[in-house]
């Protein structure tokens, strides 16, 4: 499988033990403000969802669809799970369907922060998105440790292995 495919589906995966972990905070510790960079797990989660769809988006040349990166699109965490599951398999199908000329396009858009017209490689997209991922997730992992809730194994080796490809 190729890395674009493959790291669609470990994102999904580790999205999914994450927000399997997270549903079992209480409200209160789920929104406190813990001094994470977007403030809360719920913040946070809000923040991957709203990035993941401003860069699909983008590759798709579609209008930006959020207002603000600290937009919270779901104030319920169900609603937030169920469209997350549902933005990880939109973005397994986008990048399924890239072909090596499409990874390799400039994708030109409008930057949320700041003025002018940006232009960046699909495939430096979707690095960026990955990493943007992982490194939020962290942070979400790090709150769940301080809330004494054991995080799950992120790490893409225990992925592969469920997948027979270690």
């Amino acid at each position: 499988m190729d890395h674009f495919p493959l790291m669609a589906r470990f994102n999904a995966w580790a999205n999914d033990r994450i927000y399997e972990t997270v549903r079992h905070l209480s409200d209160e510790a789920y929104r406190a403000e813990r001094g994470a960079f977007f403030g809360s797990v719920h913040k946070t989660l809000n923040h991957l969802m709203v990035v993941d769809r401003l860069w699909t988006r983008r590759i798709e040349g579609k209008p930006r669809p959020v207002a603000a990166l600290d937009q919270i699109l779901y104030d319920d965490f169900a609603e937030l799970r169920e469209n997350r599951k549902a933005e990880d398999r939109y973005l397994i199908e986008l990048v399924d369907g890239l072909d090596d000329e499409a990874l390799t396009a400039d994708v030109a858009y409008q930057r949320i922060i700041g003025d002018g017209e940006q232009k960046t490689r699909c495939d430096r997209i979707l690095l960026t998105l990955y990493n943007h991922q992982t490194h939020h997730r962290g942070q979400v992992h790090c709150l769940l440790t301080q809330d004494g809730v054991m995080p799950p194994p992120l790490d893409i080796i225990f992925f592969l292995e469920g997948l027979g490809l270690s």
